[in-house]
């Protein structure tokens, strides 16, 4: 199955805007676009895991934990990508092309992976 991406709130929108701009035809879905601004990281899992959309996010704390406690509940996640605010936009954004053009999602189930790739 091709690779699908959730934009979580704290996303950098040069990211997004970068993705489709580079692809029109990746699948990322925008939280602050479609009206899921301030929903809760478990809310925003549980949304990932229905559409089988890997979720992209800065938020290394809050939104591992409540990925670490979908999985330790026996619950299944399409994954969770973290980036770093203070890396070059265009790393991140050359490293979700790679994924989307050359994996399949389900290598990334039950994962979470830093990027960029090095």
């Amino acid at each position: 199955m091709t690779v699908r991406f959730l934009a979580d709130e704290d996303l950098d929108s040069d990211i997004i805007n970068g993705l489709r701009s580079r692809e029109p035809a990746i699948d990322i879905l925008d939280v602050k676009k479609v009206g899921l601004r301030g929903k809760a990281d478990a809310v925003l899992l549980d949304l990932a895991a229905q559409q089988d959309r890997i979720v992209i996010t800065h938020d290394r704390r809050t939104m591992t934990r409540y990925f670490q406690e979908r999985l330790a509940a026996g619950r299944l996640s399409a994954g969770v990508f973290v980036v770093p605010q203070r890396t070059a936009i265009g790393e991140i954004i050359e490293s979700l092309l790679l994924v989307w053009t050359a994996s399949q999602a389900e290598e990334w189930r039950n994962q979470i992976v830093y990027l960029p790739f090095r």
